[in-house]
């Protein structure tokens, strides 16, 4: 993570900036935007209200949407170092039977590198150009002008006041600065239902291969980053309170045989290791910009992981909200946000119905909808599924 600074201190480097801007969030997308207003000449305000020590969660599966922000923040490198690259993937049906193995690098070599990391191993890439953070804080008040936004910030139960030109929201999925300027009714959500205990495993030796089992009433995903693998098994949320081990033995009576990788990550998963429980929902705000206050990231559209590409969503809004912002008059801030949202909302939201779409494929209790599932997917190519993605590709900013 960046270095822990406080917020006077933050609010002394800023002094004298053209541009005084607030970042709430420092995951992802609230990283890629401080470290990419640091490298126009500003030093935003970044604030987080968990701490240094806050779980930094799973795996990602990055699409090159994101090569251009990292190019841009100068952590190309770093991040190869940090990822692998991910050339392959296998779906197993619901009786644990290979379906299709497909050939990623065939479909996405041609617009750059698709790569798995863990979201830890991402933060710490973006750590260094985002440079600093204030942990322990959160927003509690913004009043609104013409001119600037007055920000009250609670910094570990104590108030600081400040000034601004811009507040970037980039706090996730459950935002709550987010609260204090959209009504709840205007960022309605995508809930499937189901959900995912997700823990980490040993590699293998395909360290290029994503692997799933398409169940009925389950799923298991397997994707490899560095030096281990990420899994994630899934299902309706009623099974829950039954505890993984639970859910994984009643997956194993309905497929006993599910491939080598998939029958030893299930054992590996319940035998004491560190896991947690993640909810398959999302959020689409109904809008993006009110005034100086912009959202962005997840705050703005929650992306299910059933794609692989809200990060890559996030880190590209990142960018395209800086290249509207980073060089704007105090006074245009209004008209700079609105116009990113105007370009950027449309992709976002394409790639979220695209995740969407994909959910009751994946996340299926049906064995009829199961059986004709698995029919299909032995003379689909992937490239169909992946056309939206690639469209995206094609255009991006």
């Amino acid at each position: 993570m960046p270095h822990e600074t406080s917020i006077r201190n933050q609010l002394r480097d800023m002094e004298g900036d053209r541009l005084r801007v607030l970042v709430v969030g420092a995951g992802v997308a609230g990283l890629a935007v401080a470290g990419l207003l640091r490298r126009s000449g500003l030093h935003p305000v970044l604030i987080d209200r968990a701490g240094p020590d806050a779980p930094s969660g799973y795996m990602l599966a990055l699409m090159p949407l994101v090569d251009p922000v990292l190019a841009e923040l100068g952590v190309s490198q770093e991040y190869w170092d940090r990822s692998v690259p991910l050339d392959r993937y296998r779906i197993r049906n619901r009786h644990g039977a290979l379906v299709r193995e497909y050939s990623l690098g065939k479909l996405l070599n041609t617009y750059g590198d698709y790569r798995g990391i863990s979201r830890g191993e991402l933060m710490n890439v973006l750590a260094a150009p985002a440079r600093t953070v204030a942990h322990h804080t959160s927003v509690t008040a913004m009043d609104q002008r013409a001119n600037s936004v007055t920000v009250i910030f609670s910094e570990a139960g104590t108030e600081v006041r400040g000034e601004f030109d811009a507040v970037i929201v980039a706090d996730g999925l459950h935002s709550s600065t987010r609260e204090l300027v959209l009504d709840a009714e205007l960022v309605p959500t995508f809930d499937t239902g189901w959900g995912g205990w997700v823990v980490w495993a040993e590699a293998d030796g395909d360290s290029d291969l994503g692997e799933e089992l398409w169940g009925t009433g389950y799923f298991v995903g397997t994707y490899p980053v560095k030096d281990r693998l990420g899994v994630i098994v899934c299902g309706p949320r009623t099974e829950k309170g039954a505890g993984l081990g639970a859910f994984v033995a009643r997956l194993r009576d309905r497929t006993p045989e599910a491939g080598p990788r998939l029958d030893r990550v299930l054992t590996e998963a319940v035998d004491g290791r560190e896991s947690y429980y993640w909810s398959l929902t999302d959020c689409r705000a109904a809008e993006w910009t009110v005034g100086r206050v912009a959202l962005v990231g997840d705050a703005a559209a929650g992306f299910l992981p059933t794609a692989g590409i809200g990060a890559g969503m996030a880190m590209e809004s990142a960018g395209a909200l800086v290249r509207h912002l980073a060089d704007c008059e105090p006074h245009l801030v209004p008209t700079a946000l609105a116009a990113f949202e105007r370009g950027q909302r449309p992709r976002v939201e394409a790639a979220q119905k695209n995740s969407r779409q994909l959910a009751p494929m994946m996340f299926n209790r049906n064995p009829v909808a199961a059986m004709l599932r698995d029919t299909a997917a032995r003379f689909v190519p992937l490239g169909v599924a992946l056309r939206p993605i690639q469209g995206l590709l094609e255009t991006r900013p």
